[in-house]
């Protein structure tokens, strides 16, 4: 066993405790970040095709709901365990066995003939994500020993994986317009089959140190999973669904019970699956938390403004995909802006700052109406959003990061993932009915319609910029002091592998 110790000796020399470091590591990184960007394509990729699908399979509009709910449900719900088995058996093994699945089930996807071949597709595909993303973002961690190296590190992966959540509107316009939509899912199996051959003889396994008769906490993982799982599916119902109805409220109240049943039965596990004192750290349950804001904003900002090109401006579907290709620069330009200010002003500063910027970028765009033009009315808001968030999310992921140890660093991974899921969720269920809702009270006052939907949608981006300004306000508060020389919240990451 390899002990990496990455703290910095008062003097300001290093540790000399501390290996050489690995000489493939940005190999590898190059490899994880491009596997990430797939997977992140992959959840929004299929939004803009959905029409398509739906003619082509024969969905019916209910049905057509789980291809992406599916994903997200199944995701969402399994992080957490996807995290903390990595962990435990080992996070390459984990890597290579999400990867195998997101592969097999991207083929199903990409071949289906009827509605249910595509709806297990996309279930599999989201646990495989659960199952590959936390043992990623572990190994890249665990690889990167100097806090500034995994610095640029995790800027490097926030960036990919921003960037693959926005180009997944570009990449979906694109193919569906040239090509197919089939060939969504088969673009997949490249970066797949170059990750199942490169990863193995170019990362050793890591895993946490155990006893030998250490057993696993199995309720806790029953209780857990079944309670995210619920939580989900109810938020993903109140988004077609009035929230005092039962199939809304039932989940919701089943969920929080488990989860709450989950704390019991890890308060008094010997061996607890997920170790309640790794919440005790404040930045890392202040970002986690708050992630919950970033991404309820931040989803619903491109769901919506997707439907308000399409059915307001009469976009095509390639028009769409195109218009998002500056937040998708944004970010890009962000996220080096935060990579590079981070180690100078600290986390706190960038990640509150990148917040309440982009709640400025949200309020922009929320004076949108009917003869809104695209470069005076949707652009700037869209550049500010972009820059802002995009500086945000390599320092949010280094404080999701904050003082985790070779112990729990999947596990650290796989509640982040889950905060952001559940935020997503939790914008569609809330931020888009919002918008519905306050578009038919207009209508029923004598609004002209289209008039009436622009209101709703600009009524929606006002709340999530509030979700963001709050959320930068917490942080400003909450955040834990960091070490002024290190300027670097994972710094004191330790690596065990084996």
């Amino acid at each position: 066993m390899t002990t990496v110790n990455s703290d910095v000796a008062a003097d300001g020399a290093e540790d000399d405790s501390r290996p050489k470091a690995d000489p493939r590591r940005w190999w590898v990184l190059a490899l994880l970040s491009g596997l990430q960007f797939m997977i992140l394509l992959d959840m929004t990729v299929v939004n803009v095709a959905l029409p398509l699908v739906q003619d082509s399979l024969g969905f019916s509009e209910a049905g057509l709901t789980w291809v992406v709910n599916g994903y997200v449900l199944a995701a969402g719900g399994l992080l957490i365990l996807g995290g903390r088995l990595a962990d435990v058996f080992g996070r390459r093994r984990l890597l290579l066995t999400g990867v195998g699945i997101f592969a097999v089930s991207s083929a199903v996807c990409g071949a289906a003939v009827v509605p249910g071949m595509m709806v297990v597709g996309r279930f599999a595909q989201g646990a495989a994500e659960a199952i590959a993303a936390p043992a990623s973002l572990g190994l890249i961690a665990l690889l990167f020993t100097d806090p500034k190296e995994r610095n640029k590190a995790l800027g490097i992966w926030g960036g990919l994986v921003a960037l693959g959540g926005t180009l997944g509107y570009i990449v979906s316009g694109v193919l569906t317009d040239l090509t197919s939509w089939r060939w969504l899912f088969y673009i997949n199996l490249p970066v797949a089959l170059a990750v199942l051959v490169a990863i193995p003889r170019m990362v050793t396994e890591s895993r946490m140190e155990r006893e030998k008769d250490q057993g696993l906490d199995i309720a806790g993982a029953v209780t857990s999973t079944a309670g995210l799982v619920a939580i989900v599916y109810g938020l993903l119902q109140a988004a077609e669904h009035p929230w005092e109805s039962a199939s809304v409220v039932l989940p919701l109240a089943g969920g929080i019970a488990l989860l709450l049943a989950t704390l019991i039965i890890e308060r008094r596990a010997k061996n607890p699956l997920i170790p309640l004192d790794f919440f005790a750290n404040r930045t890392r349950s202040v970002i986690n938390g708050t992630s919950l804001f970033f991404m309820a904003a931040f989803i619903s900002y491109t769901f919506i403004l997707t439907l308000f090109e399409q059915h307001v401006l009469k976009y095509s579907p390639l028009e769409t995909g195109l218009a998002y290709l500056p937040l998708g620069f944004g970010i890009g330009i962000g996220i080096g802006v935060g990579t590079a200010l981070t180690p100078r002003v600290g986390v706190r500063a960038i990640v509150a700052a990148g917040f309440i910027g982009a709640g400025v970028g949200l309020l922009l765009t929320s004076m949108i109406d009917v003869d809104t033009d695209y470069v005076g009315g949707i652009l700037p808001g869209m550049v500010v959003f972009g820059v802002c968030a995009g500086a945000t999310m390599p320092a949010a992921t280094s404080a999701a990061l904050h003082q985790v140890t070779s112990q729990n660093s999947s596990l650290a991974s796989g509640v982040q993932n889950t905060m952001q899921q559940i935020g997503g969720a939790l914008g569609l269920a809330v931020l888009v009915p919002l918008a519905i809702r306050y578009t038919t009270s207009e209508i029923q006052d004598g609004v002209p319609v289209e008039v009436a939907v622009t209101s709703g949608y600009a009524l929606a981006f006002r709340v999530g910029a509030a979700l963001m300004i709050i959320g930068g306000v917490l942080i400003m508060a909450l955040f834990e002091r960091v070490d002024p020389e290190l300027r670097d919240p994972t710094s004191e990451i330790v690596g065990q592998t084996r």
